[in-house]
């Protein structure tokens, strides 16, 4: 599988988990649990659209690639992805709700299907919101929902499930000062599983802040896969177009 490829993938999936929130009684700590994360997602930019470019850095045991991505979003419809080497177009991907569609040249391959397949073949919820998310600097879950409490540590806010999964345990990390997510976290102990995405420095955008920069941690056992995602320009609430089509010839991935 080549590089490009599995940057796409992972992009595409590195928000999957499976917790379950719970309600409970509303009490003073609900409270100061509900300020936290509302003063979280007043730092949420507003807009309608946005195009920028990316820097991605992809790196494993055997690989050390990094590529120009250039990405489109409507929020809440599509994020439309092209990945380049030397001006090269070798990949795309097209998300919305209710379709994933993405090819990669090299490797001859294309998949085109729904979030529900990925979701049955990976075993685990996922959806559009999430990944959409994960690119914006913002959790992956609804943090409002009522299952989560917050409360400061020595040098930021953290934010968990009130009853972390019997198979892995979900953390979130703020800016005590901006309350911007400075980290999520997925830890499956049993299968020595961790995955850490970190942001860079948040810039005033939108009445609202953004991330200069996205690093991907993810290990299993031994192995670490590392992906570094810069953002190099933005512009919002300017028209986008999302051409896209799968080119004759390519194998379609059976999942």
């Amino acid at each position: 599988m080549q590089t490009v490829y599995r940057i796409l993938i992972l992009v595409l999936v590195v928000s999957l988990s499976a917790c379950k929130s719970t309600r409970s009684v509303a009490s003073t700590e609900d409270m100061e649990s509900a300020k936290i994360i509302a003063s979280h997602y007043d730092t949420h930019p507003q807009f309608e659209t946005l195009a920028a470019r990316l820097k991605i850095r992809y790196q494993d045991p055997g690989t050390n690639q990094s590529v120009t991505v250039s990405l489109r979003m409507k929020k809440g419809e599509a994020i439309w992805m092209s990945a380049s080497v030397l001006g090269i177009s070798l990949a795309k991907a097209m998300i919305t709700p209710d379709r994933v569609q993405f090819y990669e040249k090299i490797d001859g391959s294309y998949f085109d299907g729904d979030f529900e397949l990925l979701s049955e073949v990976l075993g685990t919820e996922l959806n559009y919101e999430q990944v959409e998310a994960l690119l914006l600097g913002q959790p992956i879950y609804d943090l409002r929902s009522g299952g989560f409490s917050a409360g400061p540590t020595s040098t930021r806010y953290v934010i968990a499930p009130r009853k972390q999964s019997a198979l892995f345990d979900l953390f979130f990390y703020l800016n005590s000062g901006s309350f911007t997510l400075q980290q999520q976290r997925l830890t499956q102990r049993e299968e020595s599983r961790d995955l850490v995405v970190d942001y860079g420095d948040f810039t005033r955008e939108q009445a609202g802040y953004f991330p200069s920069e996205i690093h991907v941690k993810a290990q299993e056992g031994d192995k670490t896969t590392l992906i570094d995602i810069e953002y190099r320009g933005l512009d919002f609430n300017t028209p986008v177009s999302f051409p896209f089509s799968i080119p004759s010839g390519l194998k379609e991935i059976e999942l």
